[in-house]
């Protein structure tokens, strides 16, 4: 899936979009079996989320052996597959200890920097069943897109630090995230928060960087990418490979 042309002058961020789908080449994971790391007493690793001094949130034991990172899009057709077919049994593994999850907004359009930020609003505790709930509403999200063409025409000639405010309402995301626990003010808020969008973009831009991604998703297994992987069916046996 492309990113959206129309909507891409709503946000000035000094980034390359990427396409939906494609991954770079990376050498292919391996090792031994890896021991089950029971959860600390009355917790379970999939309940068990941590900040990140880079402002994501990890699910799972921070000590791991393996750890899996998503870079995903909130546009994305192909991330939202993965999302519905594997969040569970990403879930499942993740309570074994074996492996933790970290999923890392990877900017396409202002919609998912709009999208990443109230992802992020509510914090660590609901960051994931946000990001489901979000992918689950993909569909639904676009056919509001179809028909809220003047409004987001008018988006455009807002300041920067206002425009996600103003796609999220033109979006009925505002009244998503309220429906979920985060109140109006409290989503306006995050929406304008221009340091937490600042940090999302630079943490796109040093990705591409360093891991030349050119499409979502992209897995990394302990830093490394996962090389022609875009779906359950072919990121389960590289963890197989990896010991899980």
């Amino acid at each position: 899936m492309k990113a959206l042309p129309a909507l891409v002058p709503i946000l000035a961020l000094s980034l390359t979009l990427a396409a939906c789908g494609k991954n770079e080449e990376g050498a292919k994971p391996s090792g031994a079996p890896v021991a089950e790391v029971k959860a600390p007493a009355g917790s379970s690793w999939s309940e068990t989320v941590a900040a990140t001094p880079e402002g994501y949130f990890v699910l799972g034991n921070p000590n791991a052996a393996v750890k899996l990172v998503e870079y995903g899009s909130y546009t994305c057709s192909h991330c939202r597959d993965f999302s519905v077919e594997a969040s569970e049994e990403i879930r499942k593994i993740v309570d074994t200890g074996k492996m933790s999850y970290e999923f890392r907004p990877f900017l396409r359009d202002p919609i998912d920097l709009t999208t990443a930020l109230l992802a992020q609003c509510g914090g660590k505790d609901v960051f994931y069943p946000l990001t489901e709930q979000f992918f689950a509403n993909q569909t639904a999200m676009f056919e509001k897109v179809q028909a809220a063409g003047p409004q987001l025409q008018a988006v455009e000639q807002m300041p920067p630090a206002q425009r996600p405010v103003g796609i999220a309402q033109a979006l009925g995301l505002v009244e998503f995230a309220q429906q979920r626990g985060i109140s109006a003010d409290q989503a306006k808020q995050c929406l304008a928060d221009t340091g937490a969008a600042t940090r999302l973009a630079k943490g796109v831009e040093a990705a591409g960087k360093q891991y030349n991604i050119e499409g979502t998703p992209t897995f990394l297994l302990n830093g490394v990418i996962v090389p022609n992987t875009s779906t359950w069916a072919t990121l389960q046996p590289k963890l197989k490979e990896a010991g899980i």
